[in-house]
């Protein structure tokens, strides 16, 4: 069966419901299934968190230093100030991560709007 063998307006979106779901909800029950039996403080745990927090620091540097889109046109000093304002905001209230997070993107675009212009 391919892509174009049904003709009805439902077909595409139940394909890609399908194709996006089915590969990956199997982990997700195995997941379910084997997270019960895992300690906090074991070895495999720990390692999933620090490669998890690794790949998201990665993502953040990257964003940062190497921006595609209209990021480009931001200077690496505003982006920057942005992350350093989020840190404060982040630790100074108790690592609340709403709160780091909006008030980095929230002085990133206010620092773009008063200084750029953009």
């Amino acid at each position: 069966m391919t892509f174009d063998a049904i003709d009805s307006f439902w077909w595409p979106y139940l394909f890609i419901f399908l194709a996006g779901m089915l590969p990956t909800e199997v982990w997700r029950w195995l997941g379910v299934a084997f997270a019960g039996r895992l300690r906090d403080d074991s070895e495999w745990i720990l390692l999933a968190r620090a490669v998890a927090n690794a790949l998201v620091a990665g993502v953040i540097a990257r964003l940062i230093l190497f921006p595609s889109g209209a990021l480009m046109e931001v200077p690496v000093w505003i982006r920057l100030a942005s992350v350093g304002i989020a840190l404060v905001i982040y630790f100074g209230f108790g690592r609340n991560l709403f709160l780091g997070v909006f008030s980095g993107a929230g002085s990133l675009m206010l620092l773009v709007w008063t200084i750029i212009g953009l």
